[in-house]
């Protein structure tokens, strides 16, 4: 089983209005801390070319797994509100030990918007 993956992180500004844009990392080391990874991913859309600026800045603080390869997708346009305990990335553990593996969509949100999100979960159009 390989140590590197490709990773698709959807970036969601706003659950309400499903404000989100998709950024892929190829080569992303499995065996690192997820506090690690959400540091470099920080890091890396600060300064990426292409991504919209409030994209940039937001401050984003958590992660969950949005989907998995060749599992079932959810209905959910943003992400699942379901299932937090085991998909929802814990600090101090690996990325393989979250249940991350190639080729899984990942979401990076600010855990805030989404428990207000989850308790009324209202789109606005």
């Amino acid at each position: 089983m390989s140590s590197e993956a490709t990773l698709t992180v959807r970036l969601v500004r706003s659950f309400e209005h499903r404000n989100f844009k998709p950024v892929v990392f190829r080569g992303v080391h499995l065996h690192q801390k997820v506090e690690e990874f959400i540091a470099f991913i920080k890091n890396d859309i600060s300064t990426r070319p292409g991504l919209p600026p409030p994209f940039k800045t937001f401050d984003y603080d958590t992660m969950k797994i949005i989907h998995q390869a060749h599992g079932a997708k959810t209905n959910e346009l943003v992400m699942s509100l379901e299932n937090d305990e085991q998909l929802i990335l814990r600090d101090g553990l690996d990325l393989r030990a979250c249940g991350v593996a190639n080729e899984t969509e990942l979401a990076f949100f600010r855990m805030a918007d989404y428990a207000q999100y989850k308790a009324n979960p209202q789109t606005v159009w």
